[in-house]
């Protein structure tokens, strides 16, 4: 059932169109995603599909009966002496009522002093139960402490004043508010900004139960890919429709451009044929007519439209001037912070050459406080910090403290390498999108994207051999976003980085660092494989929980029990658990040997190394030395495979 649709919907700026055509149709229960560039028209969209704003042309149509809510990016929950609890509690004033009706009828079944006012009493009270059951009205509190629970707030912040909340709490709980009220339909803009990773995790698990229709603007690629499964894109001034998640977009969008091209090409070399046989025969007498009927063929012929490019994207690149040694940073029982304020340790860091380690833990832990500390803007509170040979650090700050904003864009990179000529300095931010008098504008006025690619700009023309990144995709469209990624996977040199984006995560990083109150745990894998070991820890720990929750059971229940055979199953369990640990251990070293010999695999494959018979030799014996400690470790893991096997007997 279509509950929501744009018909031929146009939107002007000012004398410009910003989008003409469109046409949207959402489907009951459908979990729907709009992308498209920065500048689109996106969020005026929706907008104009939420009857928030009026289309210069065209027609919105919502289905009879169906409600709607729509939330923005900037959204928050107006300040107010109402608490938490009271705030949620005011979407369920229906439910409530309900209750208490049902409460009043039961009393007045109660008291009823007669048959006919018995019976009358109980007629309402048998109606208003039913009604009470068919609506959950007595989950609302659940419901309530579940969404609060999910947007992290705390039993103990529910009877906290909301003029006592941030802006950020107050745009969560706006969002964890309009969750509970269940419109029909219901359009996000940006809903995941401000949401730590915890928090996404959890609504991605909510939304697919949400009991209607989810439009969905987000730059979170991760995120559209758990959710939605179609995805509508906004284009120059029109709308394409993909019957899929973000990533089948991405893919279906390439093939359906290939076969453009195919068909546009194979046409234009028909059309260039007709016309040379027109050029050719129209004058002569014997072929006057043949050449005319080609020429009218080629007038009635669908003329395929020359496929659109991509709108003008930054070309990104970073290079190294130099190579850093094979270890570039270690750090042994790190204690970061500030002011003597611990907020993490131990952390033990082994960054080796062309590694990409992602930093992931809660906000407030001390991610960002890590990286300050990494390039010495702040000083370790405990630990120190070694730097391998040859490191040359590029550090880019999601704050963007390092523009100036005094100076215009031409001269926050010419004042860093005033020795490169003018021309140099232009082609360079060209690259990144400002040409012209673009580069005359203040660093001040500029855009969060814009100020974006220059740090990114400035970053680019260093040639660090080992970037430091904040949140780099802060601030960029889907887009740029892509790119970045494109141009770090390129990057010869070696990266640490923390973001929020896991779609990021999962393309750049080769290993991920959880940081904690408790210190550091490394995970030899892109983010998906951090998730599904971190799942593989909690589902152990609760087996553990429980297989020592059943043995105090029995131990309660059989007091007679012999001391001497609790002990021994007890003995036996923490054997158990001590060659799962070891074999975890074991599976880790072989995946880093697998990494080094194909390290040495793709050095012996180099010209240059080839004719050195001397280094070739080096890394033959290297790589027999490698693969031998490999084949011990899988021997070692096959014996503790046997004797885990042993405890499931």
């Amino acid at each position: 059932m279509i509950v929501l649709q744009g018909s031929k919907l146009m939107r002007r700026f000012g004398s410009d169109i910003l989008f003409q055509d469109v046409q949207m149709t959402i489907q009951d229960n459908s979990r729907t995603a709009l992308v498209g560039r920065n500048g689109t028209g996106k969020s005026t969209l929706l907008k104009i599909l939420a009857g928030i704003e009026e289309p210069d042309q065209g027609q919105v149509t919502r289905a009879k009966g169906k409600t709607i809510a729509y939330m923005d990016q900037h959204a928050a929950i107006e300040n107010s002496q109402r608490t938490i609890y009271e705030e949620m509690r005011s979407v369920f004033k229906e439910s409530i009522a309900l209750i208490h009706n049902a409460e009043q009828a039961a009393q007045d079944l109660a008291d009823a002093q007669d048959e006919a006012s018995y019976q009358e009493a109980l007629k309402r009270y048998d109606q208003l139960q039913e009604e009470v059951n068919q609506s959950n009205a007595y989950g609302y509190d659940s419901e309530i402490r579940m969404v609060l629970h999910g947007f992290q707030f705390p039993e103990s912040d529910y009877d906290k004043p909301i003029n006592q909340l941030s802006g950020g709490q107050r745009t969560r709980l706006a969002l964890a508010k309009v969750l509970l009220e269940k419109r029909d339909i219901l359009i996000l803009d940006e809903p995941t900004n401000h949401l730590d990773i915890e928090t996404l995790t959890w609504l991605e698990d909510y939304l697919p139960s949400y009991p209607g229709a989810l439009l969905i603007v987000s730059h979170d690629r991760y995120f559209l890919d758990h959710v939605t499964n179609e995805t509508y894109e906004m284009t120059g001034h029109s709308m394409e429709y993909y019957k899929g998640n973000y990533s089948f977009y991405l893919k279906e969008k390439a093939v359906r451009l290939e076969s453009w091209q195919k068909a546009y090409d194979k046409q234009q070399k028909k059309i260039a044929k007709l016309e040379d046989y027109v050029a050719r025969n129209l004058v002569r007498a014997s072929t006057t007519k043949m050449a005319q009927s080609r020429r009218k063929q080629l007038e009635k012929m669908p003329k395929i439209e020359k496929p659109k490019q991509d709108e003008k994207s930054p070309h990104i690149q970073f290079l190294t001037d130099k190579a850093s040694g094979n270890v570039v940073l270690t750090a042994d029982h790190l204690g970061i912070g500030y002011d003597d304020h611990l907020l993490s340790y131990p952390i033990e860091i082994d960054i080796r050459k062309q590694q990409a380690i992602a930093v992931v833990g809660p906000n407030g832990v001390g991610k960002s406080t890590l990286l300050k500390t990494i390039i010495q803007e702040i000083p370790a509170i405990k630990g120190e910090i070694h730097y391998g040979a040859n490191v040359t650090i590029g550090y880019y700050d999601q704050e963007l403290a390092k523009l100036h904003s005094n100076k215009d864009v031409l001269h926050e990179l010419w004042d860093d390498h005033p020795t490169i000529n003018e021309e140099n300095i232009r082609t360079i931010l060209g690259s990144f999108l400002f040409s012209g008098q673009d580069v005359e504008k203040s660093v001040a006025m500029l855009s969060g994207g814009e100020k974006a690619r220059l740090a990114l700009a400035k970053l680019s023309f260093n040639h660090d051999n080992f970037l430091v990144l904040d949140e780099p995709t802060n601030h960029l469209d889907i887009d740029s976003k892509e790119i970045l990624e494109n141009a770090l996977i390129a990057y010869d040199g070696t990266l640490l980085f923390v973001s929020h984006d896991r779609y990021f995560i999962n393309r750049i990083a080769t290993q991920v660092l959880e940081i904690s109150p408790e210190g550091s745990t490394l995970y030899l894998g892109d983010y998906d494989y951090y998730l599904n070991k971190k799942a593989e820890q909690e589902a152990r720990l609760a087996e553990e929980n429980k297989e020592n929750q059943s043995s105090l059971t029995e131990e309660k229940q059989a007091p007679s029990q012999s001391a001497k055979a609790y002990q021994n199953r007890k003995e036996r369990q923490k054997e158990e658990r001590k060659l799962q640990r070891q074999s975890e251990k074991i599976e880790a070293s072989i995946e880093d040997l697998d990494e080094e010999i194909a390290e040495i695999q793709e050095k012996m494959t180099d010209p240059d190394i080839l004719q050195n018979y001397y280094e070739l030799n080096q890394l033959d014996q290297s790589l027999k030395d490698k693969q031998a400690q490999q084949e011990a470790l899988f021997k070692e893991w096959e014996t503790v495979q046997s004797r885990l096997e042993d405890f499931d007997q």
